[in-house]
């Protein structure tokens, strides 16, 4: 447990990243949180405006650094549009298998529940909301291979989500990136995006819960 904490702990060292496999690293965390199940957990969107800072500061073979921004922006929203791929092919051939599937440290029903009741309320652009929601993020192509959104369709909300997700917080980062403020602050910086993008989640929780109260009064 340690061991992962540690690991965590090193994905908001823009240093360490770039000494652990670079921005490649950021591509493969991208896949796995957008892909299944156990990458709920992971840090998707401090993670990107780190890349973002380390794009800006990395050395580059390209002569524009604006080509090296879309050349990794390119290569993460990729490893994204896969990694939502693979939920739908696992929503589509185990629906079954995943309700009936009891919690573990790596799974967690509830969270399947809220992003179908999330799809449920938004449809298909739910595939591109989800993408700035921590958890959502992680079960919505889950849940549109459960309802058999039809293949299409699906890509097109998953291609679109995917890239403006990456485009705008890669491109917050590169941008700020150079900015000593940001650099001597970034935990400051990285509570404060963790914060924005957990909030939606938390208050769709609390507001189910007051619902669930006031029924209660009334029907007693």
């Amino acid at each position: 447990m340690q061991e992962i904490i540690e690991f965590f702990s090193h994905l908001t060292n823009p240093e360490w990243i770039m000494e652990n496999g670079g921005l490649y690293i950021v591509v493969l965390i991208v896949f796995i949180e957008t892909g299944f199940p156990f990458g709920f957990f992971l840090p998707g969107d401090s993670l990107l405006f780190i890349a973002g800072m380390v794009i800006a500061n990395a050395p580059t073979t390209f002569d524009l650094p604006l080509l090296n921004l879309i050349y990794w922006i390119v290569l993460i929203a990729t490893a994204g549009t896969l990694g939502n791929y693979v939920g739908y092919w696992l929503g589509h051939k185990s629906e079954t298998l995943l309700f009936s599937r009891k919690d573990s440290w790596f799974f967690k029903k509830k969270y399947l529940i809220q992003a179908r009741e999330f799809y449920d309320k938004k449809g298909g652009g739910a595939i591109v909301l989800a993408r700035f929601l921590p958890i959502v993020r992680t079960f919505a192509p889950i849940v549109a291979g459960m309802v058999k959104m039809r293949p299409a369709k699906f890509s097109f909300y998953n291609v679109t989500g995917s890239f403006l997700w990456v485009i705008s917080i890669v491109s917050a980062g590169f941008l700020l990136g150079e900015n000593e403020w940001v650099k001597n602050n970034l935990d400051k910086i990285i509570l404060g995006i963790v914060v924005l993008t957990t909030a939606p989640v938390f208050i769709k929780i609390i507001s189910e819960k007051i619902k669930k109260r006031k029924l209660k009064i009334v029907s007693s």
